[in-house]
């Protein structure tokens, strides 16, 4: 078994590895490793205009992918652990978790068939962009905020604050958001990891001036593999930092569980 798992890492590590080795390469023709080394790709990243625009477009539409997840996740969570029937819970379960089973392949053709249309016309709008990112990554906030709910039994401190003579307000915004605060940001950070490295439904919706890094990142890899594989260090590298965060913000949910 040490085995087997050993050599799943390294498969696992191995493209990212020789990614960052073809980062400082020289050149890289016809050898299994680049000759030579330079910082010279990340430098002409840097400087790459349509680079810098998609930088700034994964930005902007991660950062409103996740205001608007949080804005509709948070009361659509609550509503659904809040459901007295068991049905309507499973019902709304299975259709928050639809766009997971779903391939953003699918869902990007569906979108084109739909906003290409003479009655929408938005095919390419910016806006569209974030609303295709709301819909696959929102299942996974929604997944934590809804665990997070039973573990830390949220009926049982509403029935507290309401005996107190708390009403729905102040126990939503004093009771409920606050003890959901951790796992919130827990979950964003996953909804910005994802969005960041989103390339299949970007690539078939998005317009040319408001294209993300991932799908300007693919036409790079026509050109010099210095550049290419510098481009993708850097989107790695923000996936990496995103990921490290959410296991920090995870962990502590898991503290607060078990102090619970």
């Amino acid at each position: 078994m040490p085995v087997v798992t050993g050599l799943y890492l390294l498969y696992l590590a191995a493209p990212i590895v020789l990614l960052a080795v073809g980062s400082f390469g020289g050149a890289w023709t016809n050898t299994l490793l680049p000759t030579g080394v330079t910082l010279e790709w990340y430098r002409q990243v840097a400087a790459d205009g349509s680079f810098r625009r998609a930088f700034g477009v994964s930005l902007w539409v991660c950062c409103a992918t996740c205001l608007s997840t949080a804005a509709i996740g948070l009361p659509l969570a609550y509503a659904i652990y809040s459901a007295s029937s068991r049905g309507v819970k499973v019902a709304a379960r299975v259709l928050y978790l639809l766009p997971v089973a779903a391939p953003p392949l699918v869902l990007g053709f569906g979108f084109i068939l739909v906003f290409s249309s003479d009655t929408l016309p938005f095919l390419g709008a910016p806006w569209l962009l974030v609303a295709g990112h709301v819909v696959l990554t929102l299942p996974y906030l929604m997944q934590t905020l809804v665990a997070d709910m039973r573990h830390l039994d949220l009926a049982t401190l509403e029935t507290a604050a309401e005996s107190l003579g708390a009403g729905f307000r102040p126990r939503l915004f004093d009771v409920v958001v606050p003890s959901l605060r951790s796992s919130l940001a827990s979950g964003l950070i996953m909804v910005a990891a994802l969005s960041i490295g989103e390339f299949q439904l970007s690539n078939l919706i998005a317009g040319f001036l408001s294209r993300p890094y991932p799908v300007v990142l693919l036409q790079a890899f026509y050109g010099a593999t210095g550049f290419a594989c510098a481009g993708t260090v850097v989107l790695l590298a923000l996936a990496f930092l995103a990921a490290f965060a959410s296991a920090a913000a995870g962990g502590g949910v898991r503290r607060r569980r078990a102090s619970a």
